[in-house]
């Protein structure tokens, strides 16, 4: 979607728009912006969801699983979980024969893995991108302990070019604080 398609939709003028998408996207709360891909399409035909048990779920077990998932491009989700299982996963594969090598030669081999459980889904019902959002309640931006980027209000004034962006964003940004509205942007 275009800036101005979005404009459009929230009924802002292009410019405002675009300085709140810039704002939201220095807050987090925009995490990225892509393109959602059609898996059959590409020939990726399996959905598969994993169980995993760990031998022990102790500090490093769990570091080093998280770093083996993270290598592997079919898995796309992984949860720790509560319950019989350490970890689920959502992983999709191109055919069974894909899956199954995901499976035998990768995970198992992952050092503390225990047990590993497969269910495949057979057809996808919903599949939602967007966030449960309650459009007649306000939303509160929850600021994160150790911000990736600088929340940080310039000391400048908002008349000066030069400035950083946020200086033109229309709430205060100021890390003590331990939230932001999302109303006033």
């Amino acid at each position: 979607m275009t800036n101005v398609e979005l404009a459009s939709r929230v009924n802002l003028s292009p410019s405002p728009c675009l300085a709140r998408v810039r704002t939201l996207e220095k807050l987090g709360v925009i995490d990225r912006r892509i393109a959602l891909l059609d898996p059959a399409v590409l020939g990726i035909g399996v959905t598969a969801f994993i169980q995993i048990k760990l031998e022990k779920q102790v500090q490093t077990s769990l570091e080093n699983f998280t770093r083996s998932i993270d290598r592997l491009a079919q898995v796309m989700e992984c949860y720790l979980m509560t319950g019989e299982s350490d970890y689920m996963l959502r992983v999709m594969a191109a055919d069974i024969e894909d899956l199954e090598d995901l499976i035998v030669n990768k995970l198992s081999r992952i050092p503390g893995v225990s047990s590993i459980r497969s269910n495949l889904a057979l057809k996808r019902i919903s599949h939602k991108t967007v966030l449960p959002i309650d459009a007649n309640r306000p939303v509160t931006v929850k600021a994160c302990a150790a911000p990736s980027r600088p929340l940080e209000r310039s000391p400048r004034p908002r008349y000066d070019p030069t400035g950083p962006l946020l200086s033109d964003a229309p709430i205060g940004l100021d890390t003590n604080r331990p939230s932001y509205s999302v109303e006033r942007l």
